[in-house]
């Protein structure tokens, strides 16, 4: 039996975690079992850097009566060895049984050890093994007692550690410093720096050792090992850091509120836990969904009634895990009729709203079965495949969607189930499989004819009283027959270009480019003094300085349209690059900066607003970041190296949002208007225990 845990448990810096360790001896009142214990040898290296102790201890097994007296003991024995080495700041123990060694072996690993990614950060593990050869007829009792004492004593190791950490604090020892070869190693007895110390809820010790003498613990650097297994399912030192530091740098770049947990992960699984590529994709899924409203499409996205009678699929109770379980009829759907009907975006969208309500029911399903169910089980009918779905429209617009769903769903489905695959599904696999995910390939489990209820077969995954009556089952499923979408449905082409650019042009926000040398500008007449701008932007690629501009002159116009309306943006709708600021007008005659230059990085999600005081025309501009030359005696930074290689293209990109609102409209305070950093909707939760400042504008 294996047992791994870590958690953010913030010690007291430096030596902490052993001094609290040690006061743990000879008794500790808080495990009643732990009656007594003795040192048999205590070995020091020469320099001081290597503490060895070795010790007996004496323990009160909670057993039966009657099992004590066939033994013959009231008491059990074991051995256990700490070593420190503060050289390499690690702590190890190592402990077995003496009693009965020859009938049943106990062997028990914990470590402290510095993080390996992070050296502030202590990472702690902890394993054990048990191996009963004979216990007079009593083996199974016998491990039933050592694994509920086991899991007892983890249990009570949070409380242990916490007591002892209190304990030093309330004497005034909030600092233990590292050991250096030239210093005394003896406990400080005069108080130090004082560092609140908080532990979490649970003995999962990923702790925090810093140096820093101002850090104080957050609810986000920690996580609870009853909330891991509860909602995120389990997780290695190394991937549970790679969560939080996430996390962190999303708080830090997108102020309030961050996306769920669970959510995070998906990303970090589909890259395996690179942090940097699961940071890259997970940026551009917000910004995708942010642009296109994703967030509300449960509630805004309402089928066409061709795709409630035609679209072969529907969510169908529960697999055998408890994962949502979605049926899709494929080869009883009139592929090329729907694409006629509805279009390619239109298709998207249905398909988009059956991932979102995937996303919610494995959220409900958490709840339900009390466990964390993060993706969904797909079974997909081939029985009437044909050449028809070959349709090349058709196939364009199913590689389209897998592309969109594999970019924003990362390991989302759990399982594919593919059953009555005819013979020309070769052919379809072999079109749509490059686009397909490795990882995702790897969860696709096909079957050839009727073949597939037996061993290896659907009853693996499914229950019987679920299997949906078409495939053999007795459960009534309600997902549409199909069937061939009538031609007085089909729609023209210049239709279904018009559907499909407005399906998409819903969105408010606009994209733009921004090169070296060539800023990005948009423009707006303001004729009421006191009317308050607002932006949005998402810094999609590279670094962009953000800069607010008055002028009395109108900006040479990009195209010669006029203004529409008092407070019209003069862009070209959709435009790439617009550059508005004439060259030979110079700053502080011909125009002014009302508002300080604003440095955003890649990722970074910006909401802002700007009361202005004088009517003309104010001109919000996004420019391009250059990195500071660093100076010559000095070797670059490794930051400025990767950051000059992140923007050695010479492009940036934004997302944007721009409104005005007269001043009697604005119902709230003018003073109380102020840039900050926006968050997300559906996806985010509130971060505990922070304030956020985001502007609040009423509409």
């Amino acid at each position: 039996v294996i047992k791994h845990y870590e958690s953010n448990a913030r010690f007291i810096v430096g030596q902490g975690p052993y001094v609290a360790y040690e006061r743990r001896f000879p008794t500790c009142h808080l495990i009643p079992m732990f009656v007594d214990s003795e040192v048999l040898e205590e070995t020091e290296s020469e320099d001081g850097s290597v503490h060895n102790v070795q010790r007996r201890c004496k323990l009160d097994v909670d057993a039966p009566r009657l099992l004590k007296r066939i033994a013959g003991v009231d008491y059990v024995y074991f051995s256990q060895e700490n070593t420190l080495n503060k050289r390499e700041r690690t702590l190890h123990i190592e402990s077995h049984n003496e009693t009965f060694s020859n009938r049943v072996i106990i062997h028990e690993l914990c470590s402290y050890s510095a993080h390996p990614e992070n050296e502030d950060w202590t990472c702690f593990e902890q394993s054990a093994s048990l191996d009963i050869k004979s216990f007079f007829g009593f083996e199974s009792t016998v491990e039933k007692i050592a694994m509920k004492q086991y899991a007892s004593s983890i249990k009570k190791g949070k409380e242990i550690i916490e007591f002892y950490l209190n304990q030093l604090e309330e004497e005034g020892i909030s600092h233990v410093p590292r050991w250096t070869p030239s210093l005394d190693l003896e406990l400080p007895v005069t108080p130090a720096v004082s560092i609140p110390v908080s532990t979490d809820a649970n003995d999962r010790e990923l702790a925090d050792a810093t140096q820093s003498e101002n850090q104080t613990g957050t609810p986000d650097d920690k996580l609870d090992a009853d909330y891991i297994k509860r909602y995120l399912g389990d997780l290695t030192p190394l991937q549970e850091s790679c969560l939080i530091r996430l996390r962190q740098w999303l708080q830090e770049s997108h102020k309030g509120k961050i996306p769920k947990d669970e959510h995070i992960l998906r990303f970090l699984r589909a890259r395996d836990f690179n942090m940097e590529k699961a940071r890259e994709i997970l940026c551009q899924s917000l910004t995708w969904r942010k642009q296109h409203q994703v967030d509300y499409l449960l509630e805004t996205w309402t089928s066409p009634q061709v795709l409630s009678d035609y679209y072969t699929g529907g969510w169908h109770h529960h697999d055998k895990e408890g994962r949502p379980l979605y049926i899709l009829r494929l080869g009883q759907m009139d592929t090329k009729g729907l694409v006629r009907a509805l279009g390619e975006e239109s298709l998207l969208r249905h398909v988009l709203s059956i991932n979102e309500e995937g996303l919610r029911r494995c959220e409900e399903n958490t709840k339900v079965f009390g466990r964390p169910i993060s993706c969904w089980t797909c079974l997909v009918d081939l029985e009437g495949l044909n050449m028809r779905h070959l349709w090349r429209p058709g196939v364009k617009a199913l590689l389209r969607i897998i592309e969109v769903v594999e970019a924003n769903y990362p390991e989302t489905l759990g399982r594919l189930l593919i059953l009555r695959a005819p013979r020309v599904f070769p052919v379809l696999w072999t079109l749509v499989s490059p686009f397909i995910d490795e990882n995702t390939r790897k969860k696709f489990l096909i079957y050839a004819g009727n073949d597939y209820q037996g061993p290896g077969g659907l009853l693996d995954y499914i229950d019987k009283e679920v299997i949906p009556d078409f495939l053999g089952g007795e459960c009534m499923c309600e997902v549409p027959e199909g069937g061939l979408v009538p031609k007085s449905l089909y729609r023209t082409a210049e239709e279904l270009e018009n559907e499909d650019i407005s399906l998409w042009t819903e969105t408010i926000y606009q994209s733009a480019s921004v090169f070296k040398g060539a800023p990005h500008e948009v423009v707006l007449e303001i004729i009421d003094a006191a009317s308050v701008i607002t932006w949005d932007f998402d810094v999609c690629k590279g670094d962009v300085v953000f800069h607010l501009y008055h002028s009395k002159r109108a900006p040479q116009l990009p195209r010669k349209d006029p203004l529409v309306g008092q407070h019209s943006s003069i862009t070209t709708p959709g435009g790439n690059n617009v550059q508005l600021i004439d060259k030979s007008w110079t700053l502080g005659l011909d125009y002014s900066m009302v508002e300080s230059p604003l440095t955003c990085k890649e990722g970074e999600s910006v909401q802002g607003s700007h009361v202005t005081r004088w009517p003309g025309f104010y001109i919000l501009q996004w420019r391009f970041h250059t990195m500071p030359g660093s100076a010559s005696t000095n070797l670059p930074r490794v930051d400025d190296v990767l950051a000059s290689l992140q923007v050695s293209s010479h492009k940036c990109k934004v997302m944007y949002y721009t409104e005005v609102i007269g001043s009697e409209d604005f119902r709230g305070s003018m003073t109380s208007l102020e840039s900050s950093h926006s968050g997300f909707s559906q996806l985010s939760h509130a971060t505990s225990n922070h304030s956020q400042s985001s502007s609040m504008i009423s509409r």
